[in-house]
C-alpha cells in the first residue's frame, strides 16, 4: 500500500467516524482537538447501545479502526505525522501514527478501551502524545 492510498484510506475512515457518530448517537465530530475527548464516550456508548453485538470481532475492528483513525488524523495534522502500515506480523497488519521517533497504535488503545478497560481513555492516551512531542521541541 502506497503511503498516498494509506492517507488516503485514514482520511475515509475518520470520515467514517463522523458520519458513525452523527448517524449512532447524534454527537458531532468536528476535527477539533476537544472532540477527542467525545470518543471514549463514543467507544462505551457502542456497548451501551449494542451489548455483546459491539463486542463481536468484526464490529469492534470496525469501530477501533474508524475511530482510531479520526483520532489519528486529528494528531497528524497537530504533530506532521504520518501513517505507517506495518505489515512485520503477516497475519495482523497494523497502522500507526508515526510522530518523529515515536509511534502511536489509536486503533490499539479504542480496542483497549471498548474490549479490556473503560477506565482506559483515549483522549489521555492523545494527551500523552501531544506532550511526548511537545516536550521534545
Amino acid at each position: 500500500m502506497s503511503p498516498d492510498e494509506l492517507n488516503k484510506l485514514m482520511a475515509d475512515c475518520a470520515k467514517d467516524a463522523v458520519a458513525t457518530a452523527a448517524d449512532e448517537f447524534e454527537i458531532v465530530l468536528d476535527y477539533s482537538p476537544a472532540s477527542v475527548a467525545l470518543v471514549d464516550d463514543i467507544l462505551l456508548s457502542f456497548v451501551d447501545k449494542y451489548h455483546d453485538l459491539a463486542l463481536e470481532d468484526e464490529a469492534v475492528f470496525t469501530i477501533c479502526n474508524i475511530f482510531g483513525a479520526y483520532v489519528g488524523e486529528i494528531l497528524k495534522a497537530q504533530l506532521d505525522g504520518e501513517w505507517i502500515y506495518d505489515q512485520s506480523n503477516p497475519k495482523a497488519p497494523a497502522v500507526f501514527l508515526q510522530v518523529g521517533e515515536n509511534t502511536y497504535a489509536l486503533a490499539g488503545i479504542c480496542y483497549e478501551r471498548l474490549v479490556n478497560d473503560s477506565q482506559i481513555s483515549v483522549f489521555a492516551y492523545y494527551e500523552q502524545a501531544l506532550g511526548n512531542h511537545l516536550r521534545s521541541h
